[in-house]
């Protein structure tokens, strides 16, 4: 990236960081390098530093860059899906024996991925409220706790959590903050700004923003954990194809103006809902009367396209909207151009029922799309009747 790019605005970067057009052809779009393998100029004569590409492919070096410019920090690493970003991290990080302290309400897969695989590799966690500095401090075990992972805002029920007050926490007990960025996007917020040590990223949802595409991303701003991570990432193997970097760089080129709009139609559906009669309890970090609306306010651009809510008649209403919406897709993900909506309980956050993490049986989740937002009022109307 050249040094007016560091400097320019982020719509900026987002189009023009980690290439220049092709000195070649002019080609003003990154190539999608459709190969396993590099012709080498004799043993060890690598061009560009390129021989397989597991350890490295163009397309996705243009990715890296270009996230790692989004995030404001100094390395970037593509993998096939935010889950094996997560579990490249861990195996880089951590060891046998350590701790991680995980939000009380984390993504259902994140769970997963410590309760079910990383727990029988030796790796314990405990959960806490990134919205509650001290009782992340108390989940801290001093001298084993390695990682502070911090979703902001959470997943589903878009809590905040302070990533500087977080970071400091973190760094006093000498463990890293790990915040898993992917509600709010590079350009909501950038947490390695505010001193957390990792950003992680499931690129399937805003980043790529079409649903047309699994990934994950993480950046870095250390020098020697980009190393250990380089390692980790080649060693094991779970890299974004050519073909799916490319998809979430020509989706990372619209991402600013897709928020904004993904922004003003959450907005307007948070509005609507608040005022619904079948509507118990709106959870949207925009609200004035969420607890962490001052700390969102602070940290974030705006409040994102993600808004759950709870009805009034409980676990059968709940599905009943989920199965009446016709503008709004009944699917797991988000961050797409449409809009979805979801029962969390039995659908993305299955695998934490009966757990400190089990979410409320009438909760539903919407990723609010950049459709006409009359239209996605009347599909909720609709629902609720």
């Amino acid at each position: 990236m050249t040094e007016h790019q560091h400097k320019s605005g982020f719509e900026t970067r987002a189009i023009h960081a980690g290439y220049e057009p092709d000195p070649v052809t002019g080609a003003v779009i990154p190539p999608i390098h459709a190969t396993s393998t590099f012709k080498q100029d004799g043993v060890g004569g690598l061009r560009g530093g390129y021989e397989y590409s597991r350890s490295a492919n163009p397309t996705r070096t243009v990715l890296e860059a270009n996230l790692a410019a989004l995030e404001e920090g100094e390395r970037g690493f593509a993998f096939a899906s935010g889950l094996a970003a997560e579990d490249t991290l861990v195996r880089a990080l951590c060891r046998p024996g350590d701790h991680v302290v995980l939000p009380d309400d984390a993504y259902g897969g994140t769970f997963r991925l410590f309760d079910k695989v990383e727990r029988a590799w030796g790796l314990v966690h405990d959960p806490a409220p990134a919205s509650d500095p001290e009782a992340v401090r108390a989940a801290i075990r001093p001298g084993a706790t390695r990682l502070v992972w911090v979703e902001t805002p959470t997943n589903p029920l878009l809590g905040i959590g302070d990533i500087q007050v977080l970071a400091g926490i973190a760094h006093d007990a000498g463990a890293l903050l790990v915040v898993d960025n992917t509600f709010a996007s590079p350009y909501l917020q950038q947490p390695l700004t505010l001193g957390a040590d990792v950003v992680m990223h499931s690129t399937t949802k805003y980043c790529g923003g079409h649903s047309d595409v699994v990934g994950g991303a993480l950046v870095v701003r250390d020098h020697d954990l980009a190393e250990a991570l380089a390692f980790h990432q080649n060693a094991m193997g779970a890299v974004a194809g050519p073909f799916d970097a490319w998809l979430v760089l020509r989706g990372l080129k619209t991402l600013g103006v897709r928020m904004d709009r993904h922004c003003e139609n959450a907005e307007r559906v948070v509005e609507y809902l608040s005022g619904h009669p079948a509507v118990a309890e709106v959870f949207y970090p925009g609200l004035e009367s969420h607890p962490g609306h001052e700390v969102a306010r602070r940290q974030m651009r705006r409040f994102g396209g993600i808004v759950s809510f709870r009805v009034t008649g409980g676990e059968q209403q709940a599905l009943a909207v989920c199965a009446r919406t016709e503008v709004f897709t009944l699917g797991e993900s988000l961050g797409g151009v449409e809009s979805l909506i979801e029962h969390p309980g039995r659908m993305t956050h299955a695998s934490v029922a009966g757990t400190a993490l089990e979410v409320p049986s009438d909760l539903v989740r919407l990723s609010v799309g950049i459709e006409t937002a009359d239209d996605l009022l009347a599909d909720l109307e609709r629902a609720l009747a």
